[in-house]
């Protein structure tokens, strides 16, 4: 949606396919960080942004056996925006494709499940598919690959995966806010477990980390075991943990990190987690979507409104962005074998890192963790000058 918008404001003819019918999907991740904000406020589009729900998180504190420490302070980042604006991802979308909507040549239709690509034998030429109206087939100067996760573009295209792999799943879940719970989110890591508990306003969006395949061995020892283990990693929670009546209260979000070798080919690019699935560590995945859009709009905008589209400038889009991909993922890899493979394989309660130990000490640290979960690597910036097309 975001690379719609950004192309559809530079010139290029634009078609969005959703494969839903609206973009109400629950425990999908909603943290739009700092730098996704500073190119929002680029757009001109921050304030009307901010009118939509969201709530504010300037730090990020974390609890590691029974010392507590601000993991992350953003109140110091050079942006505008010096915190992490959490809002429900179908809020995000919505914003970006009413702001779209706003450029005659930017269409989005709803209910477009994608089946196939189109190929004539030196490229991809477009795609079908499939509506309530019947089979609608698409033709092309470029297909952007935006699905996630579960692409179903990727395997079409036949582009080498590798996989870096990941010792957790999540069960995600919700349990109610009272007027008196900190706004801050809570994480916290115990005896072969791991909590995580997302401000929404009236409730909790709640994690329960478990390990990778484990989750039948969960369900075995039954939802008061998943309940007893919340209870003492959160105590703020302990008193409504009876909320979460059975397994059927939880949905499962399987954990992934890989990355496509290469990420085009002619007529096709794939950005975001249909190129690179990240884990949920540090909540960057929405955001290095949206630096992955932004840069692909800076970069295809007048070789699309020329139509001189080439292998070479989808090549470009890759070389800029694979760097920051890669430093992301290396870190999350190391978080995972460093700190979540061992909590979720412990028997004992873990002692706090040395890290952590020196946030405590030295409070002003916690700016570093900020910058590179607020800011990250090669964050992109607007192209503003360029041809603004014109507006409905």
């Amino acid at each position: 949606m975001m690379a719609g918008l950004l192309l559809a404001r530079a010139g290029v003819r634009v078609l969005v396919l959703e494969k839903h019918a609206d973009f109400l999907r629950d425990f999908r991740g909603d943290t739009v960080h700092p730098s996704t904000l500073e190119i929002i406020n680029e757009l001109g589009l921050y304030d009307a942004f901010l009118r939509r729900p969201h709530t504010r998180v300037n730090r990020i504190r974390g609890r590691i056996g029974n010392l507590e420490a601000t993991i992350a302070d953003f109140s110091h980042l050079p942006t505008r925006a010096k915190f992490i604006a959490m809002m429900p991802q179908w809020e995000f979308l919505d914003f970006l494709a009413g702001e779209a909507r706003r450029y005659a040549n930017f269409e989005l239709i709803m209910q477009a499940d994608a089946e196939t690509l189109t190929n004539d034998g030196a490229g991809v030429t477009g795609l079908v598919a499939k509506t309530p109206s019947g089979l609608l087939r698409v033709t092309s100067d470029l297909v952007l690959g935006c699905d996630g996760r579960h692409s179903t573009v990727r395997p079409q295209a036949g582009l080498a995966v590798q996989d870096l792999g990941a010792p957790m799943d999540v069960l995600w879940f919700r349990l109610s806010r009272k007027p008196s719970d900190p706004d801050e989110p809570v994480g916290s890591f115990g005896v072969g477990h791991i909590f995580i508990a997302i401000n929404r306003g009236d409730y909790w969006q709640c994690g329960f980390v478990i390990a990778k395949n484990s989750l039948e061995t969960v369900k075995a020892a039954g939802i008061q075991t998943v309940r007893d283990a919340i209870a003492e990693l959160s105590p703020l929670h302990a008193d409504r943990v009876q909320e979460v009546a059975s397994f059927d209260d939880m949905k499962l979000l399987t954990v992934g990190v890989d990355r496509l070798e290469t990420w085009h080919k002619p007529g096709l690019l794939m950005i975001g987690d249909a190129a690179h699935t990240m884990s949920p560590i540090g909540g960057v995945g929405i955001n290095l979507a949206v630096q992955d859009a932004v840069a692909a709009a800076n970069i295809l905008a007048q070789p699309l409104r020329n139509h001189t589209l080439g292998d070479a400038d989808l090549a470009a889009v890759q070389a800029r962005r694979m760097p920051a991909t890669r430093i992301v993922q290396w870190v999350q890899v190391q978080a995972q074998k460093r700190v979540i493979s061992g909590v979720l394989g412990s028997s004992r309660q873990m002692q706090p890192p040395l890290a952590v130990k020196l946030l405590v000490r030295f409070p002003w640290l916690a700016r570093w963790p900020a910058r590179l979960i607020g800011l990250g690597f090669r964050p992109e910036h607007v192209a503003l000058k360029v041809p603004i097309a014109v507006a409905r």
